[in-house]
């Protein structure tokens, strides 16, 4: 046999191998989580525990408001599990029929607090006392799109300072948005989660909101109908409400759902 030839069918028998070993090679499964902003630190940690458990998958982790997540999914956004930070964003989707069906369920809970400075001098001790005059600018979540604007705002409704404060409220396009704003000194105030006040050494709590000033904290999770890895969503689901997780959760201050 020529040498040219027999040089051409060892190159040739090389490429098939090369190209068979990659049709037999397993794919990388890919999972796309939608969630609040306030869960990042603590998915964080849970996604990179699981997938070091689970190599074969990928867990690619969106982070944002809620109800801006929720208008991803219902325009068509490529997501598998997503986790809301109030039970409206997710009830509206479930509304359209976007949900699968049976995977909706509390997660986790979490409390309203609310934030000075570390270093602030303010005498600022109550909820209250944000309707006072030398309280200048508070920091609070957009209502419209941001579920811990929307507690905030029923909190100070029911004490009847909502207009006062709106009045020299900034609002922000997330809830890491206002803790920033009250850990940089920009505002005299903030209403935050728990979970977030606890996560940063530059602000203080000086007060938690009555659970009977708002809507209970519920975060709720559930598999996005489109999914298209519906086996590997429901694996993560259940390992989401495992006491693995739940230990997690627990270290950043949240209450995992019974």
């Amino acid at each position: 046999m020529p040498i040219r030839r027999r040089i051409a069918l060892v190159l040739f028998a090389a490429v098939l191998s090369f190209d068979l070993a990659i049709l037999a090679a397993p794919s990388k499964i890919e999972l796309t989580l939608s969630a609040a902003i306030s869960l990042k630190a603590a998915l964080d940690e849970i996604t990179r525990v699981y997938a070091m458990a689970n190599p074969g998958l990928a867990i690619l982790a969106n982070y944002g408001p809620s109800g801006t997540l929720e208008l991803q999914i219902e325009q068509g956004a490529p997501v598998d599990i997503y986790i809301a930070a109030a039970p409206g964003p997710m009830e509206a989707l479930a509304a359209k029929g976007l949900l699968l069906k049976g995977t909706q369920r509390e997660l986790l809970r979490n409390e309203i607090v609310l934030i000075v400075p570390q270093n602030s001098a303010t005498k600022t001790s109550s909820i209250q006392d944000l309707a006072r005059p030398d309280v200048k600018q508070i920091a609070l979540g957009e209502p419209a799109t941001v579920p811990a604007g929307q507690y905030a705002k029923q909190v100070l409704t029911h004490f009847g300072i909502y207009d006062a404060v709106r009045a020299k409220a900034i609002l922000a396009k997330d809830v890491r948005q206002v803790l920033t704003y009250v850990e940089t000194g920009n505002v005299d105030a903030g209403i935050v989660y728990k979970t977030d006040a606890l996560a940063s050494r530059r602000v203080k709590i000086v007060a938690e909101a009555p659970a009977d000033s708002h809507a209970p904290v519920i975060y709720p999770v559930a598999i996005v109908k489109d999914t298209k890895n519906p086996v590997a969503a429901r694996r993560f689901l259940t390992f989401l409400t495992s006491p693995q997780a739940a230990a997690v959760f627990r270290k950043f201050g949240f209450t995992p759902a019974d």
